[in-house]
Parts: structure tokens; C-alpha cells; sequence
């Protein structure tokens, strides 16, 4: 229980301090490039699975969704 309280007061610390740093114009594009590189990322590993789903379904290792 006492992890607990210890895992949300950092929690509430974080958001404080990241609204805090995101008023400042440094803090905004220091955001600004995260997100940017977070959806990067992101988009990488949308197409990788992708890119093997349809190899897979080409090999036939995959059953086909329609039946």
C-alpha cells in the first residue's frame, strides 16, 4: 500500500512538473519533438507488422480473415 501512495505522489509530481516545463517555449518544442518521435515509432512498427502480416498471408502461413 505504501508503494502505492509512493507510485501516484511521483505520478501527480510528473504531470506537475511537465505542465510547469511545457509553459516555457523550450518546453513546448522539447514536446513537440517527443511526440514527433514518439509517432515515428510508432508509424515503424504499424508498418513492419504490416509488411510481415503480408508476407505471411503470400506464404500462406496465415489464415485468411474472410474465412
Amino acid at each position: 500500500m505504501k508503494s502505492i501512495v509512493w507510485f501516484a505522489i511521483g505520478v501527480a509530481a510528473g504531470f506537475v512538473a511537465a505542465h510547469q516545463i511545457n509553459q516555457t517555449q523550450q518546453g513546448r518544442e522539447f514536446f513537440s519533438s517527443i511526440d514527433a518521435k514518439a509517432r515515428a515509432f510508432g508509424k515503424a512498427i504499424a508498418e513492419g507488422y504490416h509488411e510481415r502480416d503480408a508476407e505471411l498471408r503470400a506464404a500462406g502461413g496465415a489464415p485468411d480473415a474472410a474465412n
